[in-house]
């Protein structure tokens, strides 16, 4: 049973219905913020238009395989009990080490939801919101139908963009390629291909490419997988290692000189204890590089700290070693040039690294694996595009994000907040939950003291 969370922190008294937030995207970042909101008294309206409020895309899987990629005992939703979430699962036979399924994390952040809602200071609303206006101080919120919603503050907690399709799959039939590989017609896709018994070819080696081989797998398909990337590196496996840890005067304020490091470090203590040590300094040392060397991070770093960094659960590393042993899985360095549909069939151009001709493949069904969408300024999402042409919200230099300031304020819009993965381009860590949840505080803290000052005005 969960502890009552007025003891933990005293429930202030709620300011007036008219000071009430508005946060648009139901995933972690939007529940936890309306859950952190609700322990300060401030009620707010959550928005999502997904269907899946509580859960998001990440946590709404079905597949049993699909684990998470960090330990049960640092998966706590709340920035003062990393270790709720492991209590919660305890009486479960889950240990605090042990990675559990994605599902049942979307199951604990629906239970934290309809507390809240059940609490009477959040409101959830299924509308995709359209656009989003200043209102006096406040903001208005827009949906299809013309129907708004009035509030003091904004909050936006969307999450990561679905990927931009990819140039050469232009034209191709949706039922030979997916470019949203967690939208339902994309999971339709992948089963129906499952059952023809040809091969699947995975564009992107990353933590995406886990998922789709471990759903492959579970649906049986008959066929071979082919994953491609340009370096064919794939997410390294957790495993039991030491740890080195050092102050952040200890470590190099420039990019080149802290790959150095790193490499040396890694030689010493071994790379993931290196890499680890690093983590509770990265916001900052992300913050102190020059806009140069945050860009040279994107175009030669990035790959390579990818798959050091956000490691994948052992059991399911141990599955992704099997499938390639056994031929099932093949992960190529090299890049699709091309593909055309002929006789029902895929085919896809690869040139394969160090190569010069590229050979042509057969599948039944390609899939968009490369990631989330890497520039916010060609995001679909129309409230963020309503925010842009009105110039209430700008996308940050290197256009991962929207600008924000150091507490997470957008820049161009007054009471209005981003959180999680857009706010990538300042934080550059801010994807993962012992990440985000200590944002969400912060930023509830923010607000309420805005609002603070609203009410004593």
């Amino acid at each position: 049973m969960e502890a009552d969370r007025s003891s933990v922190m005293p429930m202030l008294d709620p300011p007036p219905e008219g000071l009430r937030v508005v946060i648009v995207g139901g995933g972690f970042s939007g529940t936890m913020l309306a859950a952190e909101l609700a322990r300060r008294g401030i009620a707010s309206t959550l928005v999502d238009g997904g269907g899946r409020p509580g859960r998001g895309t990440a946590y709404s899987t079905e597949e049993a395989a699909h684990l998470l990629n960090v330990p049960a005992g640092r998966m706590g939703a709340w920035a003062d009990e990393p270790e709720h979430f492991a209590s919660e699962v305890a009486h479960e036979g889950y240990e605090p080490h042990e990675f559990v399924p994605r599902r049942r994390y979307g199951e604990y952040l629906k239970k934290i939801l309809n507390e809240t809602v059940a609490s009477g200071r959040v409101t959830v609303v299924q509308k995709h919101a359209i656009a989003a206006e200043r209102a006096g101080a406040g903001w208005s919120v827009r949906f299809p139908d013309g129907s708004r919603i009035e509030a003091a503050a904004l909050a936006l907690a969307q999450g990561n963009q679905a990927p931009q399709a990819l140039p050469f799959a232009r034209g191709i039939d949706e039922k030979f390629f997916v470019n949203d590989p967690w939208s339902e017609e994309g999971r339709t896709a992948i089963v129906r291909a499952a059952a023809t018994g040809g091969d699947v070819l995975l564009i992107g080696t990353g933590l995406t490419m886990v998922d789709m081989v471990l759903t492959l797998d579970e649906v049986r398909l008959r066929g071979r997988i082919v994953a491609v990337s340009r370096r064919g590196q794939a997410p390294r496996p957790h495993a039991d290692h030491g740890i080195a840890p050092v102050t952040l005067e200890e470590l190099p304020k420039s990019l080149r000189r802290l790959w150095r490091w790193l490499l040396d470090r890694g030689a010493a203590v071994g790379w993931r204890a290196a890499v680890d040590s690093l983590r509770p300094h990265s916001q900052e040392l992300w913050q102190g590089f020059s806009e140069a060397d945050q860009k040279r991070f994107m175009r030669h770093a990035r790959p390579w700290w990818d798959v050091h960094r956000h490691r994948i659960a052992p059991e399911v590393g141990g599955r992704i070693k099997r499938l390639v042993q056994i031929g099932r899985l093949e992960i190529v360095a090299g890049r699709v040039t091309d593909m055309w549909v002929k006789d029902n069939k895929l085919d896809v151009s690869i040139l394969r690294r160090g190569k010069r001709q590229a050979d042509d493949h057969k599948f039944v069904l390609a899939v968009n694996c490369t990631g989330p969408l890497g520039s916010i300024a060609q995001s679909k999402d129309p409230l963020l595009a309503s925010l842009f042409e009105a110039g209430l919200a700008r996308p940050d230099p290197l256009d991962l994000g929207l600008a924000v300031d150091g507490n997470s304020r957008v820049q161009g819009a007054g009471r209005a907040w981003a959180l999680g993965p857009l706010t990538k381009g300042r934080y550059w860590e801010i994807t993962a939950v012992p990440d985000i949840r200590g944002q969400v505080a912060a930023v509830a803290d923010d607000i309420a003291k805005e609002l603070g000052h609203a009410v004593q005005s």
